[in-house]
C-alpha cells in the first residue's frame, strides 16, 4: 500500500540521511499509531518503522527495571514492620512437602537435606531455606513456631535484600542508558539492536561466576521456576483424585505478572518488528493478534489459577469456592479490553472508532471498579463487614470491645493492621486513584509533552500501585497464616472469622513474632 511505502522510504531517508519529503513527513505527523496505548489492558500500536526517540521498545526494560526497584522498596517496608515475607510467600510449598512425605510414609519431619533440596528446587531464596533448616527435626505445629520465633533479619550471602534490589535496578538503569547511547548515537544502529545489546549484556553480567551476583542467580532461578510453575499442570487427567492446590507464591507471582501486561504486548511488538526489520509492520491481523495474545497471558493464567482451586472447592464441597469463580469472572474483565482495543486498531471509519471507544470506557469503568473492591475486601481483608462497627466507633460512641479505644479506620477497615491505620488508608486511597489512572487518556496532550512519555507514565503508575498492592496483601495473608488458618484449605480467599483483640494493633514487630506464636 501507499502507507507501506512511505514507510518505507522514511527509513531510506533516516538511514542515509537524506532530508524527508512532504509525504513521508505527512505519514509520519499523521499516522504514526504509537500514541493510543492509555491502559493496563488496552493494546498499544505495533505498525510503522519503530524508530525515532524513547519509542515503545525502550519502555518494557525500563518498566522491569523499575519493579525490580519497587520490589527492593516491599523488602525493606517488610522487615521494617516485622513481616516475614519469605515465610508467607513459601509457607503453602513447606506444608505441600510435609504432606507429601507423610503420604509416602516418611511422617511430618524430614531431614535437613531433603526438606531444603524441596525448597531449592521450589525456587526458594537464601531465607526460605533457613526457615526448612531450623524446622528439621520437628512436628508440623514446632515447626510454624520456629519459623515465627526466626529472625528475618539475619544476613546471608545468597539472601534478597533491599538495599542489593535497589543498587541492581539502579545498574540495569545505567547499563540501558549506556547500551542505548552507544547503540544509537555512537553506532548509528537502531533501536532494536540497542534494546536487543542491552538484554544480551544483563545475561553475560548475571551468567558470570561472580560471588557479589550469586544472590541474583539464585533470584532468576526463583523467577523462571515459578514462571514454569504457572503453566505445570496442577491435575493429571490419567489419574484419579484431587488438583494440587496453586500455592499463594504462585497467585501473588501471577498477580504481579498481570501489572506487567504492557511488557508483554511490547515483547510482542518488539519479536514483529525485528521480523520484519528493516521493513515496517503491516497492518494485519497478525500483527495485532500475536502481542494482544502476549499481553492477554497473565490474566488468562492468573484466571485458570481461579478455575483450578473452584475445582477443587467443588471435590471438597467447600461452601466459599464460588469465590474462586467470581475472581475469575474478575480476571475476565480485563481481557475485553484487550479484545476490544485490539479490534479498534483495524477498523478504518471514524464513526466505527468513535463507537468502539464508548465501549472501551464503559469496559474499564466494569474492570476497575470490581477489581478495586476486590482487592479491598478479598485481596486485603477490609471492609467485610463495615456497619456492625461504623455506628459506634465513627460516631463518638466509644469503644466496642476491650479498654482500649478503636479508631474509625480500624473499625471500617480490619481491627489489625500491621502498617498502622494511617498508611492502610494511604495505600488504599491511592490504590483507588491508581486503578482509574486510564482517565489520563482524556487529558493526554494536555499533560504529556509526548505519547510515548504517556505511555510510560501509565506503565510506572501502574507498577507503583501493585509495589503498593502488594504491602497489604502480604500483610492480610500473614495475618491469616499466624491465626492458625490452614492454607491448603483455602489459600487466596479470605476469611471471616472473629478478627484479634484490639490489644493486638498496639504490638511492635518484635512482639509480634512472639504474640503471634
Amino acid at each position: 500500500t501507499d502507507k507501506h511505502v512511505d514507510a518505507a522510504l522514511l527509513i531510506h531517508a533516516r538511514n542515509k540521511k537524506y532530508p524527508l519529503s512532504p509525504t513521508i513527513h505527512r505519514y509520519t505527523t499523521e499516522n504514526s499509531l504509537y500514541s493510543i496505548m492509555s491502559s493496563g489492558q488496552e493494546v498499544g500500536e505495533i505498525f510503522g518503522d519503530g524508530t525515532g526517540p524513547a519509542t515503545a521498545l525502550l519502555r518494557s526494560p525500563t518498566v522491569i527495571i523499575l519493579a525490580v526497584g519497587l520490589w527492593g522498596m516491599n523488602v525493606a517496608l517488610f522487615r521494617l514492620f516485622g513481616i516475614d515475607y519469605a515465610h508467607v510467600l513459601t509457607l503453602d510449598l513447606i506444608k505441600e512437602k510435609e504432606a507429601n512425605s507423610r503420604k509416602d510414609g516418611g511422617g511430618g519431619g524430614d531431614s535437613k537435606d531433603n526438606a531444603g533440596s524441596d525448597l531449592c528446587s521450589a525456587g526458594s531464596s537464601g531465607m526460605e531455606k533457613r526457615h526448612t533448616t531450623t524446622s528439621s527435626g520437628s512436628n508440623s505445629k514446632n515447626h510454624h513456631q520456629h519459623i515465627r520465633h526466626h529472625d528475618p533479619t539475619a544476613n546471608t550471602e545468597n539472601q534478597v535484600t533491599a538495599p542489593k534490589l535497589i543498587v541492581f535496578s539502579l545498574s540495569l538503569l545505567l547499563l540501558l542508558h549506556i547500551s542505548t547511547v552507544i547503540w544509537i548515537r555512537v553506532i548509528e544502529g537502531s533501536t532494536i539492536g540497542a534494546i536487543f545489546a542491552f538484554y544480551i549484556a544483563v545475561v553475560i553480567g548475571i551468567a558470570l561466576p561472580l560471588p557479589s551476583t550469586t544472590w541474583i542467580r539464585t533470584a532468576c532461578g526463583t523467577v523462571f521456576h515459578r514462571a514454569f510453575e504457572l503453566i505445570n499442570p496442577r491435575c493429571f487427567c490419567l489419574q484419579s483424585g484431587v488438583p494440587r492446590a496453586v500455592p499463594f507464591i504462585d497467585v501473588f507471582f501471577a498477580d504481579a505478572m498481570c501489572s506487567l501486561s504492557k511488557v508483554f504486548f511490547d515483547w510482542g511488538m518488539l519479536l514483529h518488528l525485528a521480523w520484519h526489520y528493516p521493513a515496517p509492520v503491516p497492518m494485519e491481523w497478525d500483527t495485532i493478534v500475536i502481542p494482544s495474545i502476549a499481553a492477554s497471558l497473565p490474566y488468562l493464567i492468573r484466571a485458570r489459577q481461579c478455575i483450578v482451586m473452584h475445582t477443587i472447592g467443588s471435590m471438597k464441597s467447600d461452601p466459599k469456592r464460588y469465590q474462586h469463580m467470581l475472581n475469575a469472572i474478575k480476571y475476565s474483565t480485563s481481557l475485553w479490553p484487550l479484545i476490544v482495543s485490539a479490534y479498534q486498531k483495524v477498523v478504518t471509519t471514524e464513526e466505527e472508532k468513535a463507537t468502539l471507544e464508548k465501549v472501551l470506557i464503559v469496559l474499564f469503568v466494569i474492570n476497575s471498579t470490581y477489581s478495586l473492591a476486590w482487592d479491598i475486601i478479598m485481596d486485603w481483608g477490609m471492609m467485610q463487614n463495615p456497619q456492625a462497627m461504623v455506628p459506634e466507633s465513627c460516631s463518638g460512641g466509644g469503644p466496642i470491645s476491650g479498654s482500649k479505644p478503636q479508631s474509625c479506620a480500624h473499625s471500617v477497615l480490619r481491627s489489625r493492621l500491621r502498617f498502622g491505620a494511617s498508611s492502610s488508608v494511604g495505600i488504599l486511597l491511592i490504590d483507588m486513584i491508581l486503578r482509574y489512572s486510564w482517565l489520563l487518556r482524556f487529558w493526554e496532550k494536555d499533560l504529556f509533552p509526548s505519547s510515548d512519555i504517556y505511555i510510560l507514565c501509565t506503565q510506572f503508575l501502574e507498577a507503583l500501585r501493585r509495589a503498593l498492592w502488594n504491602l497489604l496483601r502480604v500483610e492480610w495473608e500473614n495475618i491469616k497464616q499466624t491465626r492458625g488458618k490452614e492454607p491448603e484449605k483455602d489459600i487466596e480467599m479470605t476469611e471471616k472469622d472473629p478478627f484479634f483483640p484490639v490489644a493486638a494493633m498496639t504490638m511492635t514487630a518484635r512482639e509480634g513474632f512472639k504474640q503471634e506464636s
